[in-house]
């Protein structure tokens, strides 16, 4: 077995309840080389992390980071509507805070949703983003979900070449949405992280099971249906990947560290196989 070459993170979805000092404490004992921080609740069930400069949550985060040598890699998540308004709050408000405190983590990237039926205007929003990224040097990724307005390969692409930021890819979402290798492989270049699980090749059959799948509930990559082997091959050995895995009831039962331990030699056994590039992107990976 070969040793994986790709910078290897754990997102915050995969321990969501685990503040982020403590993810980094925990992403460190369990063998990861980075964690994605969610500097902003997605819900309004979700517990909040205050990381703005000046905070004291950001001030354990900055000193477990520089004692475990764990780092940001990105932020999130931010899922533009078109309101202009989300929880009562200005949407460019929202994510220039978002940008400060992915500064001070050191982050790159910040993870945007697109749920605004009028793509122009959300190419004008996603654009202002970029422009405004650029001051903080974060630079936006446009994730296609499965359930939301963008939810393809091609299509974010397409919007993210015209804002001149980049995209994110979920394993969930491409398998849900039927992305190809092919649309993967034409977009390895705008991709800068990629997003790891597993589950069942057959998709939930309504909206609100994608959501709550998609939140509570994916595969350990390697233990479901998916085809990662050929997702991985898609893009550059370099591109680093982040294992973004919820499962409630899996961190209930084995408890937060164990998980991530879990997750990570799970997602070690799947780096280390590999896969040709012209077999099925969803299949047994097994």
């Amino acid at each position: 077995m070969t040793t994986p070459t790709r910078r290897l993170g754990i997102a915050q979805l995969s321990l969501v309840g685990t503040a982020p000092p403590d993810l980094v404490s925990i992403a460190a004992q369990a063998g990861f080389d980075f964690i994605g921080a969610r500097v902003r609740p997605v819900t309004t069930t979700e517990r909040p992390y205050d990381l703005q400069p000046g905070s004291p949550m950001l001030k354990e985060t900055l000193e477990r980071m520089a004692d475990t040598g764990i780092t940001v890699e990105d932020i999130e998540f931010l899922l533009l509507d078109g309101t202009g308004l989300q929880n009562g709050q200005d949407q460019r408000e929202a994510w220039l805070h978002m940008m400060e405190a992915g500064q001070a983590l050191g982050a790159s990237s910040l993870t945007v949703a697109c749920a605004d039926p009028d793509l122009g205007r959300f190419e004008e929003h996603l654009a202002q983003m970029t422009q405004d990224g650029k001051a903080y040097g974060i630079m936006p990724t446009l994730e296609p979900i499965a359930y939301q307005t963008v939810r393809s390969i091609p299509q974010a692409v397409k919007l993210a070449q015209r804002a001149g930021c980049r995209i994110v890819v979920d394993a969930l979402h491409v398998n849900r949405f039927g992305g190809t290798a092919a649309e993967l492989e034409a977009a390895a270049d705008l991709v800068p992280l990629i997003q790891l699980c597993d589950g069942p090749a057959s998709a939930p059959a309504n909206r609100e099971a994608l959501i709550l799948e998609s939140r509570s509930e994916r595969g350990v990559p390697g233990e479901g249906e998916f085809n990662l082997q050929n997702l991985l091959a898609a893009f550059p050995a370099a591109t680093p990947v982040s294992i973004e895995t919820p499962s409630d009831h899996r961190v209930a039962e084995m408890g937060e560290l164990a998980w991530a331990k879990h997750l990570k030699a799970a997602a070690d056994s799947v780096l280390s196989t590999t896969a040709s590039k012209d077999t099925a992107l969803t299949g047994s990976s097994k």
